[in-house]
């Protein structure tokens, strides 16, 4: 009986240094991880843009291409008649498939900006998965038009830092919106309408999409943002 307590004893005691041991070689590496913890944790990115120059009477056109080529036409003829440039930002994966009209918008001098490839959330990707496609993106519309981008719109608005860090890195700038047409449910033109000039500020960013509510409103609604003073123009211009 005797032998049997001191084996226990033995185990016991082993138990308790091999614990206290284990608890300060962890304490020792975490006092020497921590540094570079907190310096990873810092390191933050520079906030999205979501309008431009508050005191210039301009106002730019946001475009986000992933669908609706159908429309488009109607739309740059629009814009073309009233000679105003405005920024696209381009889907990858659309303009793979379109690369004629991608090539048409920047012959007719509008402004280029980035989409992503395949339109992920991108608050879902790693930093790298982010970086992949916007620079997937950027090499495609490159190869078609000889326009770098250096404009970012993530998709669905969504952004956190690693997103903002990824663009960042790239030498790219996140862009946002102050008003959104909502356009993607297709309401009637006249709500569209109602919708940006409510809301109408220098240094907007006005969001849309090609829709056949956005072809049959933007004549009107360029004219009116004129009357009201505004000139229409690009988001690099109004970033100045």
């Amino acid at each position: 009986m005797q032998c049997k307590v001191v084996t226990v004893g033995k185990v016991r005691a082993w138990y308790v240094y091999f614990t206290i041991g284990v608890f300060m070689v962890v304490a020792m590496l975490a006092g020497s991880l921590q540094p570079l913890v907190s310096t990873t944790q810092l390191a933050a990115a520079v906030p999205p843009v979501f309008q431009g120059n508050p005191s210039q009477p301009q106002i730019a056109l946001a475009c986000n291409v992933f669908w609706g080529e159908e429309y488009l036409p109607d739309m740059l003829k629009t814009l073309d008649e009233n000679n105003i440039h405005i920024t696209f930002f381009i889907g990858g994966s659309w303009a793979n498939k379109y690369p004629e009209v991608l090539k048409d918008m920047a012959n007719r001098g509008h402004e280029l900006g980035n989409h992503t490839y395949s339109h992920p959330h991108p608050n879902i990707l790693s930093k790298e998965k982010n970086k992949e496609q916007i620079v997937k993106t950027e090499e495609l519309v490159n190869s078609v038009t000889g326009i770098k981008t250096n404009l970012y719109a993530p998709p669905y608005g969504e952004y956190n830092n690693t997103v903002l860090l990824a663009a960042q890195e790239l030498d790219y700038t996140t862009i946002m919106w102050s008003i959104d047409t909502i356009d993607w449910k297709r309401p009637p033109p006249e709500v569209i309408t109602e919708r940006v000039l409510k809301k109408l500020h220098n240094g907007a960013i006005i969001l849309m999409h090609p829709t056949a509510p956005t072809a049959q409103a933007l004549p009107g609604l360029i004219a009116e943002i004129k009357k009201r003073g505004y000139t229409i123009t690009t988001v690099s211009d109004i970033l100045k």
